[in-house]
């Protein structure tokens, strides 16, 4: 693994909130007590199980499972085959996890929940990255997120090859048209943020127009967002930047229009549907006794 991808992964396994949604899932899941397992199973039988790719994928969220079973059965012994950003194929082995069988099954289920999203949120990355090869264009997430997963949704979205736009709203400026109509107009409002807001924030403003785009130039906006554009519409919009600052796309992007966009120019594409309908990827978890 490397050393880029560990730090990211060692910062999220310590990350509070990946432990306490791990553990509200487990809770969730598991309840009482696996009660199928408690009576169809021979008490103290050992298994090994391992977790595979069942079609060709960008695999993330792997340090999970280690995570989810040291809660549910610490003796178990869980191995990581596969490196978060790796791509898999048909029978791909990423986990293996061997021991008490009554642990394997019990922590199943939010593994393989957990791996399959994220797996499938860097998939659908990995294909708008490779749509718009020899550009200059990043594809970049939103804060279009499963609430209480957007740390991990995002680090799948990195892991796809895709560039992680803000957390949240406290790490970035971006003023859309709502705050311009509430605020009194573009450089109205650019002017009170540049005069309260932290100085190190950039300062992006939403233009939807060639009329806002200018008010957003004059105002001194560090960079601007262009909603809901045809790609001609963008091209023409970028073209009247002439490079002054970079700009960002984003509605209604598609894997079959995000090159027209990325060819129109734009610096940034963001695409909520990264981790808001990316498709899970297929991945199984076979299981058999120990001898």
């Amino acid at each position: 693994m490397g050393s880029e991808v560990a730090a990211r992964v060692a910062a999220l396994m310590r990350h509070p909130s990946t432990r306490r949604l791990v553990a509200a899932a487990l809770a969730e899941d598991i309840g009482r007590g696996d009660v199928t397992t408690a009576v169809a199973l021979p008490p103290g039988l050992g298994a090994t199980a391992t977790i595979t790719t069942e079609e060709p994928c960008v695999v993330a969220g792997l340090f999970l499972a280690p995570l989810a079973y040291a809660l549910v059965d610490p003796t178990l012994r869980v191995e990581v085959l596969a490196d978060d950003g790796a791509a898999g194929d048909v029978e791909t082995p990423v986990v293996r996890i061997t021991g008490a069988a009554a642990g394997i099954l019990a922590g199943e289920r939010v593994v393989l929940n957990l791996l399959q999203h994220l797996s499938g949120v860097a998939s659908l990355t990995r294909r708008f990255v490779d749509a718009v090869h020899g550009t200059n264009a990043a594809i970049l997430d939103t804060r279009k997120t499963i609430p209480g997963l957007r740390l991990l949704e995002k680090h799948a979205v990195h892991m796809g090859g895709g560039v992680n736009h803000r957390f949240g709203l406290d790490d970035g400026i971006l003023l859309k048209n709502t705050h311009v109509a509430l605020g009194g107009g573009t450089a109205a409002v650019v002017r009170r943020v540049r005069e309260r807001g932290p100085a190190a924030l950039r300062v992006q403003v939403e233009c939807r127009s060639a009329a806002e785009l200018e008010a957003a130039l004059a105002a001194g906006a560090d960079a601007v967002l262009l909603d809901n554009q045809t790609p001609e519409g963008a091209a023409a919009l970028i073209r009247l930047v002439k490079g002054r600052v970079p700009v960002e796309v984003s509605g209604g992007i598609t894997l079959a229009n995000v090159a027209a966009y990325a060819a129109a120019g734009a610096d940034r594409i963001s695409i909520g549907a990264l981790t808001h309908s990316a498709p899970a990827a297929s991945l199984h978890l076979r299981i058999a006794a120990s001898a």
